[in-house]
């Protein structure tokens, strides 16, 4: 009898169905999805439309991608201009009212943050500029603690059941983020002040915050593939005014950041971006753990 009972037991628990997230969740960067990982815990099933060896500004809205997108319950987003290329005909695809600019399961992160380099006026001849300001905010982890308290709080409109659990989670991830920001810049204290070359805006904020000093970009212009003649004119430039290195992110183009590394005498250097661009970037903590790893041993 006692065996019969145990037999049945597991097969009711077999037979039950298996316990589902309590939110779909869509995130357009690899930066979001972790930091949804990190809000929600297993109450999210949380997948991301780019990857951090993908360009953010330019991806192909895939069938995949659109499936993802009908069945999402919440889509979070850098906003500020950086998915314009490809996020209307992904709205526009996955016939996903929940999902919508203007409601509750859209969510842009841009929004709740301060801007860098906003633009005194708007003209394409400047190249690809955004007129918000530069959307790439997630390199200052200050930024990052912003979007989680309005993330935290989007997912408890969301899942109110559940309000509390983000809540918590939050406060928790809060607590340990502000210890890691505080190793962080003590690490990197000896960073400020580096003159650097950085391949395009989207590492204005990582140089903002270590308080590292941007003389020259590869790019003629923002979006604009670096030239010839423009990077002989930067290897002039960097005669008078030298660089300690330069700097690109894991899914650009090494060519030029090599060209002038090689020809400056400086190190080139490939920072993960975003969680994922290198093994040691796991998770957000890991993103910046090898970020300032990286920064240090080339200003050696």
């Amino acid at each position: 009898m006692k065996s019969l009972i145990a037999f049945i037991l597991t097969a009711l628990v077999l037979a039950a169905p298996a316990a589902r997230a309590a939110l779909n969740v869509l995130a357009c960067e690899p930066e979001w999805m972790a930091l949804t990982q990190e809000l929600a815990g297993d109450l999210a099933e949380v997948s991301t439309a780019t990857t951090a060896l993908q360009d953010p500004h330019h991806i192909q809205a895939r069938p995949s991608l659109l499936a993802k997108a009908r069945r999402a319950d919440l889509l979070v987003c850098t906003g500020a201009g950086l998915e314009s290329g490809w996020l209307p005909l992904l709205h526009r695809e996955a016939g996903n009212g929940r999902i919508q600019p203007g409601q509750p399961g859209y969510f842009e992160a841009a929004r709740f943050v301060r801007l860098i380099d906003r633009p005194a006026a708007l003209d394409r001849a400047m190249g690809d500029i955004h007129a918000a300001g530069n959307p790439h905010l997630h390199l200052n982890p200050r930024n990052i603690a912003r979007v989680a308290d309005a993330l935290a709080q989007r997912l408890g409109a969301a899942d109110p059941a559940n309000a509390a659990h983000y809540g918590q989670r939050n406060a928790d991830f809060q607590h340990r983020w502000s210890a890691a920001i505080t190793r962080w810049e003590q690490q990197a204290s000896g960073l400020r002040g580096v003159p650097v070359v950085a391949n395009h805006k989207n590492l204005g904020y990582l140089a903002d915050w270590l308080g590292l000093t941007v003389v020259g970009e590869l790019e003629p212009k923002p979006g604009m593939e670096p030239t010839a003649s423009h990077l002989a004119g930067l290897l002039e430039t960097l005669k008078a005014t030298p660089a300690r290195m330069v700097l690109r992110a894991a899914y650009e183009s090494p060519k030029a950041s090599e060209w002038l590394a090689g020809r400056g005498n400086i190190p080139a250097v490939e920072l993960p971006y975003t969680v994922g661009g290198s093994v040691g970037s796991g998770d957000l903590f890991g993103l910046f753990d090898d970020t300032l790893s990286r920064l240090k041993k080339a200003a050696l």
